[in-house]
């Protein structure tokens, strides 16, 4: 129980930077990116290939993120610049990728067994722990700055932002870079700690990193851009310990976790509606029952 515990944790570590990733898409641009699909896998191929080319690992997961950065590039501009809805832009170049990473892995999978990685040395909960929380308190600090905020204004009203003079192509273009940037790292962790890289390997991350961000909120809030963001990270950690824990009800197969997730979305996203219904209804009583109390205090007065 403990060691599928301390597992959970450890994915959960290790795909939180994909959830800030998908954070940067969904909650801040609000742009539906399904790029990340396609640049998770890319940036499992890059590095499981330069590491198996001998380079160092901490080369790999750099060339990893940038690798993300250009993929995100490329549907910001279809998007922007090609003037394609964003869901069919996110669409198109998730669907390029996986010929480009068919490309650069050469074959349909890549062992890393024997291969010195950034797990070789230090345990993959303590590397995910350092990484995540570095490149979280980066992304909060960054959030805060002219240009941060310039991106946090985009998704809020696009047109408000650009009647002051600010280039929104531009925001956007740089926050879904950064989004897939992050989605390409966490898939290069991800190869590393599972010893080789597939072609498949991104298949349905959309749902998870949405699963985790969702689930964040829901328990943790996001009243502030550091909340969120740390929603985003245990939202992440929660996910994978919810699914390791569905994974040892008996009548659960591991080939059952794609429905788990969907479960566990729907869940996710039902309950916020659901108590904020039964809120609105509470309120709602609560006032009629004052006003009742108050229009009987008057008819009292008035037969006084």
């Amino acid at each position: 129980m403990m060691s599928s515990m301390s597992g959970a944790v450890e994915l959960g570590l290790l795909y939180a930077l994909m959830a800030l990733g998908v954070y940067i898409t969904f909650r801040i641009l609000d742009f539906p990116d399904l790029t990340v699909d396609g640049s998770f896998t890319t940036g499992g191929a890059i590095a499981a290939i330069m590491i198996s080319h001998g380079y160092s690992p901490l080369l790999a997961c750099l060339a990893a993120f940038a690798g993300g950065l250009a993929a995100g590039a490329c549907t910001g501009l279809l998007h922007t610049k090609g003037k394609i809805n964003g869901l069919l832009s996110g669409i198109l170049m998730m669907i390029a990728l996986y010929s480009i990473n068919m490309r650069i892995m050469g074959k349909p999978n890549i062992s890393l067994l024997g291969a010195d990685t950034m797990f070789t040395s230090i345990s993959p909960i303590a590397a995910g722990f350092i990484v995540v929380i570095v490149f979280k308190l980066l992304l909060d600090a960054f959030l805060h700055t002219d240009l941060g905020l310039s991106l946090r204004a985009t998704g809020d009203n696009a047109r408000m932002i650009r009647s002051f003079g600010a280039n929104t192509h531009n925001t956007t273009i740089l926050g879904v870079s950064l989004s897939n940037g992050l989605v390409a790292l966490s898939g290069a962790m991800i190869a590393q700690q599972s010893g080789f890289a597939d072609i498949s390997m991104g298949i349905g991350m959309i749902v998870i990193g949405l699963a985790s961000v969702i689930i964040g909120e829901a328990i943790f809030g996001s009243q502030s851009v550091f909340r969120a963001t740390l929603a985003a990270v245990l939202g992440s950690i929660v996910y994978r310990i919810v699914v390791a824990l569905a994974l040892r009800v008996e009548w659960l197969n591991a080939s059952d976790l794609k429905l788990i997730t969907a479960i566990i979305v729907i869940i996710a996203l039902v309950l916020p509606s659901v108590q904020r219904s039964i809120r609105q209804k509470a309120t709602a009583k609560r006032r009629s029952a004052e006003i009742i109390a108050r229009a009987v205090q008057i008819n009292k007065g008035g037969g006084r």
